[in-house]
C-alpha cells in the first residue's frame, strides 16, 4: 500500500470554509462556521481574513459570502471544461477533413479562440489580426455573432469597428447586421480574413455556453456542403458533452 499523502491542515480548513459559505443561500456568520466545523473562533477569523483579502470571500454585515475570485474561477472552469471535452472532437474533425480545426467561445462580450487542432500538413491560419476584433471577418466570429440578438451585436460593434482586412472583407455595418440577423446555421469566410484561405463554421451552444467550431483550408480546396455536414456533427457532439458537464 502507498503512503498516506501529506496534507496541509490550514488549506483543508480554508477549503471547508469556502464549501460551507458556497453551499449557503444566505451570508454565514463566523460563529456558525466555527461551530459547524468544530474549530476555535480565532482560527476561523484568521482563515476568513485571509480568504477575504485574497478575494475568495466577501464580508458583509450579516456574515460571509462568496467573493469575485470564486466567480472568476467558475467562469474559467466552464471554458476549461469546454476545451477538454471538445478536444477529441476537434482532433477527429481535423483528421476527417484534413484541415486545421478551431474552437472559439463568446465570453463576457469577447470572441476568443480557445483551441486549435492542426498538424504538419494541416497548418492553422496565420492569425495576423486578433480574433477578438475580427468577428465580422472570421467564420467562427460570424457564427457566434449570428447567435446574438441585435443588442449584443451592437455592443460588440460599438467596441470593434469592422476592419478592412482584404478586398473581400465586408465592413458595412448595415449589410453586416442584415446578414448576421438571419441566424445562419453555417457561416463562411472566403478570403475575408486572409487571402487564399476559406473557413466554415457552425455554432456550438449549451446552457451558459456560446461558441463555434470551424475549419480552414486553402480556398481552392473549399468543398462547401461536405464540410458543413461534418462540422454540424462535430458541433452536436460538443454541445451534448457540454450539456452533460452542466
Amino acid at each position: 500500500m502507498g503512503e498516506a499523502p501529506t496534507l496541509i491542515g490550514s488549506v483543508q480548513r480554508a477549503l471547508h470554509l469556502l464549501d460551507l459559505v458556497g453551499a449557503s443561500e444566505r451570508p454565514v456568520p463566523a460563529k456558525t462556521l466555527a461551530r459547524t466545523l468544530g474549530l476555535r473562533l480565532p482560527t476561523v477569523y484568521h482563515l476568513l481574513r485571509t480568504l477575504v483579502y485574497e478575494g475568495y470571500l466577501d464580508k458583509i454585515e450579516e456574515g460571509y459570502v462568496i467573493g469575485d475570485r470564486v466567480d472568476a474561477l467558475g467562469r474559467r472552469s466552464i471554458t476549461q471544461a469546454a476545451v477538454v471535452r471538445g478536444r477529441a472532437t476537434l482532433s477527429a474533425l481535423r483528421d476527417e477533413l484534413g484541415s486545421a480545426a478551431y474552437f472559439a467561445l463568446y465570453r463576457e462580450g469577447e470572441i476568443e479562440l480557445v483551441d486549435v487542432a492542426d498538424g504538419p500538413r494541416m497548418r492553422r491560419v496565420d492569425l495576423w489580426v486578433g480574433t477578438q476584433e475580427t468577428g465580422h471577418a472570421t467564420a467562427f466570429g460570424k457564427s457566434i455573432l449570428s447567435c446574438l440578438d441585435k443588442e449584443g451585436r451592437d455592443d460588440y460593434f460599438s467596441r470593434y469597428r469592422p476592419l478592412d482586412l482584404t478586398p473581400h472583407t465586408l465592413t458595412d455595418r448595415r449589410v453586416l447586421e442584415e446578414k448576421l440577423s438571419r441566424g445562419a446555421e453555417i457561416s463562411t469566410d472566403r478570403e475575408e480574413y486572409l487571402l487564399g484561405t476559406a473557413c466554415v463554421a457552425v455554432p456550438v451552444q449549451a446552457p451558459g455556453v456560446l461558441g463555434a467550431v470551424a475549419i480552414s483550408r486553402p480556398v481552392h480546396r473549399h468543398r462547401g456542403a461536405a464540410e458543413a455536414e461534418s462540422l454540424k456533427r462535430a458541433a452536436g457532439r460538443m454541445s451534448r458533452a457540454l450539456v452533460l458537464f452542466g
